[in-house]
């Protein structure tokens, strides 16, 4: 059963670029029914750091064709005062997780989507964030 519209976490887009059998299986699946993916601009910019970093100029260009063709979710005003809300929760509770994170979860979380990540560890920690592992 495929779950509602998904934000591609950072950990299961790269697998997906390097064509990770099971993470490639749900998204041809998730593609047959939505027809693109949704990724936040944070996750955006983590792989083009690291891809800028290791000069890899033909996986870069793969990656932007990527980004063309399916949705890229800005960071709006809304998605910053969700993801300081979740800042101060988790700082509350003296269980932080990263920036990236943050507003990665709040991208979701803003958009009604579920996150497709590999990372559950550090997404649980955020309340009323659904995941999914298209890893395991």
């Amino acid at each position: 059963m495929m779950s509602p519209q998904v934000l591609m976490d950072t950990d299961a887009l790269s697998l997906y670029m390097r064509r990770e059998a099971k993470v490639v299986a749900h998204v041809e699946d998730y593609l047959r029914i939505f027809g693109r993916l949704n990724i936040s601009l944070i996750t955006r910019y983590e792989i083009s750091r690291g891809l800028k970093a290791q000069n890899a100029s033909t996986k870069l260009q793969r990656f932007d064709r990527l980004c063309r063709a399916n949705t890229v979710l800005p960071v709006t005003d809304d998605i910053i005062d969700l993801a300081a809300d979740i800042y101060a929760e988790l700082h509350r509770l003296g269980r932080l997780i990263g920036d990236a994170d943050i507003l990665i979860g709040a991208t979701a979380l803003a958009h009604g989507l579920v996150l497709a990540t590999n990372n559950e560890k550090h997404f649980s920690r955020i309340s009323g964030l659904q995941i999914e592992n298209w890893i395991k």
